[in-house]
């Protein structure tokens, strides 16, 4: 344990939905939940408008609906997430080297080896100037909690939200930790929990007070240990820079259960190729391929192979994938699939086999193109390529007439969009056929001193006066504002 709370933990503020928040002006102020949109889908993040409703993360989304049906149900953007989260670790990594991201909008830093002086006043200024920093360059906030160790740090950055910073002075651990529920210390979960209610332990203070060796007779020798040293406040983990993943994986949920069994292996074949993606954006190849299948019922299989070496080559996961999905009986229907990597590795063992399949491969796309290019369908092909299989609620859209905008909803062939830019005011809404060839997917925009991409309008979403619809006219260009999306 230091003597100084130079441990720094940075949560930023419901950090997805804020981010669509600053980047819809429409939406400040209202709330907002990201997640699955679909009836199986999962809350992601809600906004602190949508939290007020009983909104939370983990939730099926059907049941924050009922919660909250105003609120505007979006997809997630990871792209927009991913920019905004370097920005922020950018600013972590300038306090000091020794910065551990746990995700993409939480870290901890060591600021005792950024060179701050073990002084709570010192760090305290630091941790200000790092919620005004992060404010400047994002336009999100951020809540910062300061300790002597990695778990107070954790809790003091929590019992900050929103938009705080809480410093927990040495030598005042268990004096604070002591009315805390059990439920606020690492590594209890609701099982756990419901095995000390039951021994007659709520509190952490009534956790310590049980003693090691009760804790270890209820919940076994490394956890009841563990947990022990927890409620003391004691914890002397060291900030560690590189974090390495075990595996990487994608994985959908499906609205539908699939029964076609050419469907489930066509959708095992996409995840793959994600995979392979997320796999070389990290550099990494791996050794072992696994496939997770979740049925009708929810009973979950997981089937593995582990391969001669190392690969990042897609024909050889995708041929992988494909033969474990084989030992899988689909034909009840499968709600969830997943692939993913395992065996990571900063290298690939080549693969004289896997060469081949990958050069026929290769071979027969180069061929299928070229026919195609004879048959005068290359054109046709690449514009329905480009155009999404669905208009997700939050996509980011462009238009050649009204400019950059977002997807508001769809259905029954209309896609309705609000036409806004991070820097304007509250948008126009307007209802266009899904396919109409005016409309595009778009590239997410800088949230603050930014400019747009290319194709791109910055220009007011509100429409000029010559531009905007007659008073009474009701054509199909203009569309309603959704009110429940």
């Amino acid at each position: 344990m230091r003597p100084a709370p130079t441990i720094l933990h940075l949560d930023m503020d419901a950090f997805f939905a804020a981010a669509e928040q600053a980047a819809k002006p429409s939406l400040r102020g209202k709330p907002v939940v990201v997640g699955g949109v679909g009836v199986r889908g999962v809350v992601s993040t809600a906004s602190y408008e949508a939290r007020v409703f009983g909104v939370r993360s983990a939730m099926p989304t059907a049941q924050a609906r009922r919660l909250c049906p105003n609120a505007a149900y979006l997809s997630p953007r990871f792209t927009l997430y991913r920019q905004v989260s370097d920005v922020v670790m950018e600013l972590l990594h300038a306090l000091s080297p020794l910065v551990e991201p746990l995700s993409l909008d939480e870290a901890f830093v060591d600021l005792e080896a950024g060179g701050v002086p073990a002084e709570t006043a010192a760090v305290r200024a630091v941790g200000e100037q790092l919620r005004r920093d992060i404010r400047s360059a994002t336009g999100l906030t951020g809540s910062v909690g300061l300790a002597g160790a990695k778990m107070l740090a954790k809790i003091a950055s929590e019992a900050a939200k929103p938009n705080g910073l809480v410093v927990i002075e040495p030598g005042t651990e268990r004096e604070l930790l002591g009315p805390m529920t059990v439920r606020t210390l690492p590594g209890v979960g609701p099982a756990t929990a419901e095995t000390l209610r039951r021994a007659g332990i709520h509190t952490v203070a009534e956790t310590a007070e049980a003693g090691e060796a009760e804790l270890v007779r209820l919940l076994g020798k490394a956890h009841g240990a563990g947990l022990y040293v927890m409620a003391l406040g004691q914890d002397d983990r060291p900030v560690v820079a590189e974090r390495d993943a075990k595996s990487i994986s994608v994985e959908d949920t499906f609205e539908v259960d699939l029964t076609d069994r050419t469907r489930v292996r066509s959708e095992v074949l996409r995840l793959a190729d994600r995979c392979v993606q997320r796999l070389r954006a990290a550099g990494r190849s791996g050794r072992t391929v696994v496939i997770k299948v979740r049925n009708y019922d929810f009973s979950t299989l997981t089937r593995s192979e582990t391969l001669r070496g190392p690969t990042d080559d897609p024909a050889v996961i995708r041929e992988a994938a494909a033969r474990l999905l084989e030992t899988v009986d689909t034909t009840g229907g499968v709600r969830l699939l997943g692939v993913g990597v395992s065996g990571l590795a900063d290298f690939t063992q080549e693969d004289l086999f896997a060469q081949l399949a990958t050069e026929r491969e290769a071979e027969e796309t180069a061929a299928a193109a070229a026919a195609e290019q004879a048959a005068g369908g290359t054109e046709q092909h690449e514009a329905e390529e480009e155009r999404p299989r669905r208009w997700h609620p939050g996509l980011d859209v462009v238009h050649d007439e009204y400019g950059a905008g977002w997807v508001q909803g769809s259905g029954v062939g209309r896609v309705t969009v609000r036409f806004e830019t991070p820097w304007s005011a509250p948008g126009r809404v307007r209802t266009f056929a899904v396919e109409d060839p005016a409309l595009r997917p778009g590239e997410p925009l800088p949230l603050v001193g930014g400019a747009p991409a290319d194709g791109q309008s910055s220009e007011p979403a509100i429409l000029p006066k010559f531009l905007s619809p007659e008073p009474g006219d009701t054509g199909s260009e203009v569309g309603e504002e959704i009110s429940r999306r």
